[in-house]
């Protein structure tokens, strides 16, 4: 397993756990506003922790942890993914995996270890600009519409919490984008809208963060289809 950062506690990164959160490099996404750049390039230059002090790290913070948060890049590119939560889910933590769904068959595959508690799946737009907002040559909304599909079914049989979320950016969403992922969505049991923020390594320069106005514009556009909508990180 590749690990390329460590947030060794964090409150926010998994809801309702005192979580450390582990970053992998690679991504099969080019989100113009992807807040980890050097992640996603996977430069070869990138520190790497070694896989025996994380699970040392790990074994120190046993009743002082809940879980742990394994986000990117996109994690599930990494071929050992399974085996590394697998140990973790030994050792007595949650689990909780970031991904962007564009690869249904291998999430499904990671999913289906039973290894994984929590799953926050980033929706990119509306189908109509998901492919744009993503930075991808091809469609990948039949894809993403196969992953949404899957975990919400996985939620429904008890067997993972989930939650979906859209970084809003000025330059790519409207609230037309955001009333057709509500209506996408219809029936989530959870769908979060955050705000972009420059962190000083994204993939494009120039973009810009909503205004408060523009972002409760959002939230009411959702509102209709996913009542338990909500804004994360902003209050208005």
């Amino acid at each position: 397993m590749r690990i390329c950062g460590l947030n060794k506690l964090t409150l926010l990164d998994y809801p309702g756990k005192v979580a450390c959160t582990v970053f992998t490099p690679g991504c099969n996404m080019r989100c113009p506003f992807c807040q980890n750049a050097s992640l996603v390039k996977a430069l070869p230059t990138l520190p790497a922790i070694d896989e025996e002090e994380f699970f040392l790290f790990l074994s120190k913070r046993q009743g002082i942890l809940d879980g742990v948060a394994i986000t990117g890049g996109e994690p599930i590119l990494q071929p050992d993914i399974t085996q590394f939560a697998k140990k973790i889910k030994e050792m007595g933590f949650s689990i909780k995996l970031d991904t962007n769904g564009a690869d249904p068959h291998r999430l499904r595959e990671v999913i289906s270890s039973g290894f994984i508690d929590y799953v926050a799946m980033d929706i990119k737009n509306s189908p109509l600009k998901y492919k744009e907002t993503c930075g991808l040559t091809y469609d990948p909304v039949p894809d993403i519409k196969e992953s949404v599909a899957f975990i919400m079914s996985m939620a429904d049989e008890g067997k993972i919490d989930y939650e979906f979320r859209t970084t809003a950016v000025s330059e790519f969403h409207t609230p037309g984008d955001f009333a057709e992922i509500g209506r996408w969505l219809k029936g989530a049991r959870r769908y979060f809208i955050q705000r972009f923020e420059d962190s000083g390594d994204i993939l494009t320069e120039g973009l810009h963060a909503p205004s408060d106005d523009d972002m409760k514009a959002f939230l009411d556009a959702v509102l209709p289809y996913i009542p338990n909508a909500q804004l994360r990180g902003v209050t208005v």
